[in-house]
């Protein structure tokens, strides 16, 4: 390539690079609205800056041996017989070295502080809402208000939202990119997410594990509002005519794709943990520790007949 391509060429790639970033706009990711999501963009670009250290200088130096020590300048030093220099050494061990450690202390203080389990600190009572992954939706119950939606949520900004997230079907992912992190929905299992708004705003939730045919379009909004809107919001819910008890339940969760926003001013009491409880083999509506205990004091018993009846024999 000739001196005079050189601009040309530098000039397409920049062109090339500017197409590329153009992309970049939007990313929920990097332009989170919430607490929980600002501190895990932070961690991103400070874990990507320390990594780039060592990953920039590499690049660098690959291309400016390359170019010095090519075959047709004359000018570069030979020295074959060169084996050893402690001052290479040090750099290319102590540095990277270096790096890992702090970015291993950064990533466990930050994974112990962003824990999905780990309630928010805040003076203001936080809202919950139990989501269900079904083909191909998500069920939200607000257990504190008793009504039910289908792919969409409304809560007040500045206020924890605690959700408690579960699966009526495969395993499945629930995540807010705006928000926060994800977590899995497993049916039988019972995750939760803690997360905040720090701003009114239209968040859009997907799932982010395949889950079969509908998975595309398995998405919901999640609006952050003001607590004024967001009761207003709730007196609309419980004025809906429609009611979501076992048997239209039964009928919701049945297959079917891109489904529209629904809302039940009315749901089947403790419905989150019958649907957790199918997949225990208890009984429904039952909590888990009372199920637990009674399976353990079954096996007790057992275990005393048994040992009575070798005590007989």
């Amino acid at each position: 390539m000739s001196k005079k391509r050189y601009p040309r060429f530098f000039g397409f790639l920049a062109l090339f690079c500017m197409l590329l970033l153009s992309g970049c706009d939007g990313v929920p990711l990097l332009d989170p609205k919430g607490q929980v999501g600002i501190e895990q963009r932070n961690l991103i670009i400070i874990a990507t800056l320390l990594m780039l250290i060592v990953v920039i200088p590499v690049i660098l130096m690959t291309l400016i041996f390359a170019w010095k020590y090519r075959a047709s300048n004359k000018a570069a030093k030979y020295t074959p017989d060169w084996s050893h220099s402690t001052k290479i050494e040090i750099a290319v061990w102590g540095v990277p070295m270096l790096l890992l450690v702090f970015l291993g202390y950064i990533t466990y203080v930050s994974t112990h502080e962003l824990d999905p389990y780990r309630p928010l600190e805040s003076d203001v009572k936080p809202v919950t809402i139990q989501a269900i992954s079904v083909d191909w939706k998500w069920v939200f119950i607000y257990p504190d208000y008793g009504i039910a939606t289908v792919n969409k949520i409304v809560f007040p900004a500045k206020t924890p939202i605690n959700f408690q997230v579960t699966s009526d079907s495969v395993m499945n992912s629930f995540f807010i990119p705006g928000l926060g992190g994800q977590i899995y929905a497993m049916a039988g299992m019972h995750t939760k997410l803690h997360l905040i708004a720090n701003e009114n705003h239209e968040f859009n939730g997907i799932s982010a594990n395949y889950s079969g045919a509908g998975f595309t379009g398995m998405k919901f909004k999640a609006i952050a509002t003001s607590q004024a809107d967001f009761d207003a919001w709730v007196s609309e819910v419980k004025s809906s005519p429609k009611k979501l008890g076992k048997d239209e339940y039964a009928e919701l969760i049945k297959p079917s794709e891109r489904n529209p926003v629904e809302l039940f001013s009315s749901v089947t009491p403790n419905l989150f943990q019958i649907v957790i409880d199918k997949y225990e083999g208890m009984n429904p509506g039952k909590k888990h520790v009372a199920g637990e205990k009674e399976v353990a004091g079954n096996a007790d018993a057992e275990k005393g007949k048994n040992s009575a009846a070798g005590a007989e024999e």
